[in-house]
């Protein structure tokens, strides 16, 4: 297949490509944004009763080659779609499960001191609505409930990341600021999931919804795969659980001219 651009009209939902022939193909999903819809909190999302039937038909006929890439630790993935992936990526790469039931495998890399996370907490304490979020490797503060402290938190964040701007970044995400390690990136997840078994030697394709995904859709597309970033290709989450469900019942995973629906059809 060509290759796909990682961007097309900004905000225009076009007519999304069809999948590779399964026998060839490897799908990689971030999760929240992409396959289910934000909520107030990351706690409060809700995934769609179709959906994990879609997925387990994805990744039967893809022959396990299906995978998570998220930002949520690998463990809330399992949580929320268990026994559904054949490799998990969590932490943006930070942490990676390669097969079912298998370890929890993690890079060298650095935490953060815990003098952040007590700025984090009092951060999030100053501002009513916004939610602190721990990771192994970094944490996040959402804003989602409280808008207009965004600005304020990201210069705090970058008060105190000053000075260590070689072991960690400030990366923005929806109505969220999160740390985390130097090195750590969706890209690089990808990477390491098409060096095993049984994503390697397939042809990547990924779908994701934020900035950290682009990451992803840019290694995808270098790999000579297809990167879609969610605004450009579908209506929203509800747009990429249809496109899905059209190509596990398509006979050979050409579902594109299906195009995107103007509502979830579960």
């Amino acid at each position: 297949m060509a290759r796909q651009k990682e961007e097309k009209t900004a905000g225009a939902a076009a007519t999304p490509p069809s999948l590779p022939p399964f026998a060839s193909a490897a799908l990689m999903l971030d999760l929240d944004g992409t396959l289910i819809d934000f909520a107030p909190t990351p706690d409060a999302v809700v995934v769609p009763p179709a959906l994990p039937q879609t997925l387990l038909r994805l990744r039967a006929r893809l022959g396990g080659a299906l995978a998570i890439v998220s930002g949520r630790p690998v463990e809330q993935v399992d949580a929320l779609l268990p026994g559904i992936a054949t490799a998990v990526a969590g932490e943006h790469g930070a942490a990676m499960r390669l097969v079912p039931d298998g370890p929890i495998l993690r890079p060298d890399l650095p935490e953060p001191p815990r003098s952040w996370l007590d700025a984090a907490e009092r951060l999030a304490g100053a501002h009513p609505g916004v939610l602190l979020e721990r990771k192994r490797r970094g944490f996040v503060l959402h804003f989602r409930r409280a808008p207009a402290a965004g600005p304020a938190l990201h210069d705090a964040l970058a008060a105190l990341l000053a000075g260590s701007e070689r072991r960690f970044e400030l990366m923005p995400a929806e109505l969220a600021w999160e740390i985390r390690p130097i090195g750590v990136d969706k890209g690089a997840a990808l990477r390491a999931l098409l060096a095993v078994p049984p994503f390697a030697g397939r042809t990547p394709v990924y779908v994701g919804d934020d900035v950290t995904d682009r990451d992803a859709i840019a290694a995808a597309i270098a790999a000579g795969g297809v990167g879609l970033l969610v605004g450009d290709w579908f209506a929203g989450p509800a747009g990429v659980r249809a496109w899905l469900a059209a190509m596990a019942a398509a006979p050979d995973g050409r579902a594109g001219s299906q195009g995107t629906p103007d509502r979830d059809r579960e």
